[in-house]
């Protein structure tokens, strides 16, 4: 973290301590969050809303096609503004959620920082757009955030600033910050996606959590399922990691059965609890939903308490590996709450 020049003497600005974190576990920014930070000084600076598709300056809509309800154009995922676009950037904000890199040429940890966090806000494909702002180029917009100290980066949603944080921080810190900005965003209905100029399909987001994929890919099961449970412990609320440990246990629980014999041996004993949630998971393996909850379903009614634990929990696993808004799930769940209650 480097202070800025404007003033040798200032301490560390909005964010603090150049820690990530700018929500509560309510989604909610901190009380401080807006301290300093009064951007009506800007907007009433700035030139009216005249924004260049420049490629990396500005807002606007790409050309070359029609965009879908659910987007909004963009010039890029990344791009530079001044303080001449600042109100299409807190327009933009209503949208999307704006992330603000404020930073300066001569500092270094800006330049360490900058390229790690390009690449997480263009990992989320849309969901979010960060807009790069030059505070010696800029420097009514950095008084505006009361910024002292840079790298600082900000959150705008629907106009409101967060400070984030100050400072060059890991990559996987990064993503759950920002990890939290999306969350937030969603909760205020912002949902929308940003489409860089020039395309008229939102861009596909990067696969999640790679490293577990690619271990999916070897056949390394124990593998990718200690990748999904170390990103748990980071990030509890990672439903991609979520997911992506409830198939692998499943994988691991039918990896060494042979589907006809277990089917076989659920039709001679269908009451066997055991039997049946092997089974339950060889018809969800080859794509036979409804019979995977039919099964389970039908054991619950004269199930001891343990074993109707059990298969409630398994079908909610199920549930999570086909969709919770799958018709199929719809229908089981509402069965399985006539079961229970």
């Amino acid at each position: 973290m480097t202070q800025s020049p404007h003033d040798p003497a200032a301490q560390p600005g909005p964010a603090g301590g150049g820690q990530p974190g700018a929500f509560d576990q309510q989604g909610q920014a901190p009380s401080g969050a807006q301290q300093g930070l009064d951007l009506s000084a800007v907007r009433s600076r700035s030139a009216p809303a005249a924004a260049q598709s420049d490629g990396r300056g500005g807002t606007g809509a790409p050309a070359g096609g029609t965009l879908p309800p659910d987007a909004i154009g963009v010039p890029g995922l990344v791009f530079d503004i001044g303080e001449a676009q600042f109100e299409d950037l807190v327009a933009l904000s209503n949208e999307v959620p704006v992330v603000i890199d404020l930073w300066a040429e001569w500092c270094g940890p800006c330049k360490q920082l900058s390229p790690v966090l390009e690449r997480v806000v263009e990992s989320y494909g849309g969901k979010l757009v960060l807009a790069k702002i030059d505070v010696d180029a800029n420097p009514r917009i950095q008084e505006a955030f009361g910024v002292q100290s840079i790298p600082t980066i900000v959150a705008l949603l629907k106009g409101q600033p967060a400070p984030l944080f100050q400072g060059a921080q890991p990559e996987q810190q990064i993503r759950q910050v920002l990890d939290q900005v999306v969350q937030v965003a969603a909760q205020q209905g912002m949902t929308k996606t940003a489409v860089p100029a020039g395309g008229a399909e939102a861009p596909e987001p990067a696969p999640a959590h790679p490293e577990a994929l690619a271990a999916l890919e070897a056949g390394d099961l124990d593998g990718a399922a200690a990748l999904y449970r170390a990103a748990l412990a980071e990030a509890p609320a990672d439903a991609d990691a979520k997911l992506g440990l409830v198939r692998v246990d499943m994988l691991k629980r039918t990896a060494d059965l042979d589907p006809e014999a277990v089917l076989a041996a659920a039709v001679d004993d269908p009451k066997d609890i055991d039997t049946a949630l092997q089974a339950a998971d060889v018809e969800l393996s080859k794509g036979e939903a409804d019979a995977a909850f039919s099964r389970l379903l039908g054991l619950l009614p004269g199930a001891a308490p343990d074993d109707k634990e059990r298969l409630r929990l398994r079908l909610l696993d199920l549930f999570e590996v086909v969709g919770g808004e799958d018709p199929r799930v719809v229908k089981a769940r509402g069965r399985l709450m006539r079961a229970l209650f």
